[in-house]
């Protein structure tokens, strides 16, 4: 057998490692260096763990390699310790995670006044990585001795692997004690603030993503450990510094002082959106049920139009973000100058900017808080009648038109808002158990904003500009949206009875302008927009076709008749004669002792044809075989006769030299001639 055999074959590198003069980088020249590692070749292992060859793997990924070299192979050393480090073998992890004089090694790379070199940059923060999960203790404790440790990452925040290494000190620890250890250590050394300041007009692009990025991910992180450890005995400092109302403050500082600056503001709104991400108690969390997505892909633990009284957004952001909304309606009117903009259909001048459109979303989030006083604000500075205008102004730019929708479906869908003003918020009793609020937002939508009208009259113009020829506009998919949810949110939410009432107050003429758009124009093209992509009522068994069907199809008299002679073969058939004929998966368990029944069965299978039977193809099938088959005549005796006559029989040159077959037949051809032998004897 195969296991007789000795077939293990004897890596190379054990075949080196026999040679005392081995160096480490003959090792890394192998090509299952990193398998037979990861297979923790005892050999190897010992080799690689000696203190020599972790100072030259420690300097591989920490040291820029020579300029000399071939670019193809300048960084293959360097890959290859990063590998080899991060193999999570455990004597490797202990040599390097015990050691402090390979961790001052390791830790000299930060340290590096210039810009690191990204791809080190990925090397050490993946190193670093791996030490954090297996070594969490030793690694925590060496980084807090190290004072300018929070210093270093953020003057190096503007690579992106260094920012990684902030967020695997935060997710790599596993020990829920130290894991707050390091949150609380961060937080004394003031991590979100100095993030904060990162994000600042003296401060190139790459600092200003990277730090914005960075808050956003302590948020979520820092909300879904809150989801995942509800019983967690000390709150999350980070996440309550950030959304302190002075942490906030200082980030809109930022953004509003001195010059505008677009990466500035945009990666700020960035921040804010996370902060706005509606929650749920923890509390009314069963486990992650209560997660969702909002409409940037991020976390959302509370859908937009749902339970609103359930989300909670804190209190202080909320009141920071409304001291500045005057800036921010500012900015949709005088955004950060841009050049004009040739495109395939026209010139832009200014285009909408990358700053106005993070400002809807924002306005979008702060609508689905559906915070009275916030709202308020929105409506004296007439912020959606703003939107509404670069709607319609910007006709082909989709991602503003999807924000004006969401913004406006949302303010549909919202319940009155309870700390809205009393001014702005009139009872009205019905049936004298029921009582509604009027809901001020929308009043300001249909009153101010002239939403009805503006919709209509948008709809009206695309008609008249498609019937004369021209080109549909690019906001039409997402207008007849906002026009149903005008005409469901009438008909059913919490602002049926508002809408309704609005809709009665308006002229009579616009009333019935209205009516009729819904009920025609609208209605047509949500019929035109629902569409079954497969036609159901056509479907139907071919079982159930008959021989009428064929007749509307002009098939070749040969395919006709051959289909012909195959539904005659198979039409007494049964459906289950597949699951007469095989075998079950019950047949072969253990305690069925008997393998013959499947053939019994098999063998009492009735392949009976009734031939007197008339079908629709009967006489198709009778005209096939008259043509094809030659009817015996028993009057031919002489023909049948000569059939068996004896004849000479001619064969081939080449049929004569054809070898001997091997097996069965040449037995019994040497018989056959054997005797022939003996008679003729």
């Amino acid at each position: 057998m195969f296991w007789k055999f000795d077939l293990h074959t004897t890596s190379h590198i054990d075949t080196l490692l026999e040679r005392e003069d081995v160096t480490l980088f003959e090792l890394m020249e192998e090509e299952d260096i990193l398998q037979e590692c990861k297979a923790n070749n005892r050999k190897l292992v010992e080799f690689l763990t000696r203190l020599q060859n972790m100072e030259a793997l420690v300097t591989c990924i920490t040291v820029e390699p020579s300029e000399d070299m071939d670019e193809k192979v300048r960084y293959k050393y360097p890959n290859i310790s990063c590998e080899i480090l991060t193999a999570d073998v455990t004597q490797v992890n202990d040599a390097l995670g015990e050691d402090e004089s390979l961790l001052s090694r390791l830790y000299a790379f930060l340290q590096n006044d210039n810009v690191l070199n990204p791809l080190l940059a990925s090397f050490f923060s993946k190193v670093m990585g791996i030490l954090i999960n297996r070594k969490s203790e030793h690694i925590v404790d060496f980084l807090r001795k190290k004072d300018d440790f929070v210093g270093l990452l953020l003057k190096h925040i503007g690579t992106s692997a260094i920012m990684d290494l902030l967020l695997r000190l935060l997710t790599c620890v596993e020990q829920p004690h130290l894991r707050q250890d390091v949150l609380n250590w961060l937080n004394e050394e003031k991590i979100i603030q100095r993030l904060i300041e990162m994000i600042y007009h003296s401060k190139d692009e790459d600092q200003h993503s990277n730090a914005s990025q960075s808050l956003c991910d302590i948020i979520r992180l820092s909300r879904e450990q809150m989801i995942q450890i509800q019983d967690s005995p000390e709150p999350d400092q980070l996440l309550a510094t950030l959304e302190k109302q002075e942490t906030i403050k200082q980030l809109l500082g930022n953004m509003f002082e001195g010059e505008k600056n677009e990466s500035v503001i945009v990666n700020g709104i960035q921040v804010l959106l996370t902060l706005l991400e509606t929650r749920r108690p923890r509390s009314d969390l069963g486990g992650m049920s209560g997660l969702f997505c909002n409409i940037d892909g991020q976390m959302d633990l509370c859908p937009p139009g749902m339970d609103h009284a359930c989300s909670q957004v804190s209190t202080g952001t909320l009141q920071a973000i409304k001291l500045r909304l005057r800036d921010f309606h500012q900015l949709l009117l005088d955004p950060p100058k841009k050049t004009k903009m040739v495109t395939t259909w026209g010139t832009l001048d200014p285009p909408l900017g990358n700053t106005r459109l993070h400002v809807v979303k924002l306005v979008t989030s702060i609508l689905q808080v559906n915070n009275g006083t916030v709202n308020q604000e929105l409506m004296e500075l007439n912020t959606l009648d703003v939107l509404l205008d670069l709607f319609f102004k910007y006709v082909w730019n989709n991602f503003l038109h999807l924000q004006v929708e969401l913004c406006i479906s949302t303010a549909l869908g919202n319940p009155p808002a309870e700390d809205s003003t009393e001014s702005n918020m009139e009872k009205h009793t019905e049936n004298d158990s029921e009582s509604t609020q009027d809901n001020a937002l929308i009043r300001h939508l249909f009153e101010k904003c002239q939403l009805m009208h503006r919709v209509v009259s948008a709809w009206e113009e695309n008609e008249k500009i498609q019937s004369e020829g021209g080109r549909r506009k690019g906001y039409m998919g997402h207008l007849t949206r906002i026009a149903n949810a005008m005409a469901q949110n009438s008909e059913n939410g919490p602002n049926q009875t508002s809408i309704a009432q609005l809709i009665k107050e308006l002229p009579d003429e616009d009333r019935e302008r209205w009516d009729k758009f819904v009920l025609g124009s609208l209605t047509d093209m949500n019929k035109k927009n629902t569409v079954d992509l497969v036609n159901m009522r056509n479907l139907h068994s071919s079982s159930d076709d008959d021989e009428n069907d064929l007749k509307e199809f002009s098939f070749p008299q040969e395919a006709v008749l051959q289909q012909a002679f195959s539904d005659y073969q198979i039409q007494q058939m049964t459906s289950n004669f597949i699951d007469q004929f095989g075998f079950n998966d019950e047949e072969f368990a253990e305690q069925e002792e008997s393998v013959n029944s499947p053939f019994e069965r098999a063998a009492n299978i009735s392949f009976v044809f009734d031939a007197n039977s008339d079908s629709p193809n009967t006489s198709l099938f009778e005209e096939c075989w008259k043509e094809r088959i030659r009817p015996f005549n028993d009057d031919e005796g002489s023909d049948e006769d000569e059939v068996w006559q004896e004849k000479d029989l001619h064969f081939a040159a080449d049929a004569q030299r054809v070898p001997r077959s091997s097996g069965s037949t040449d037995s019994e051809g040497s018989r056959d001639s054997e005797e022939d032998e003996d008679e003729e004897g």
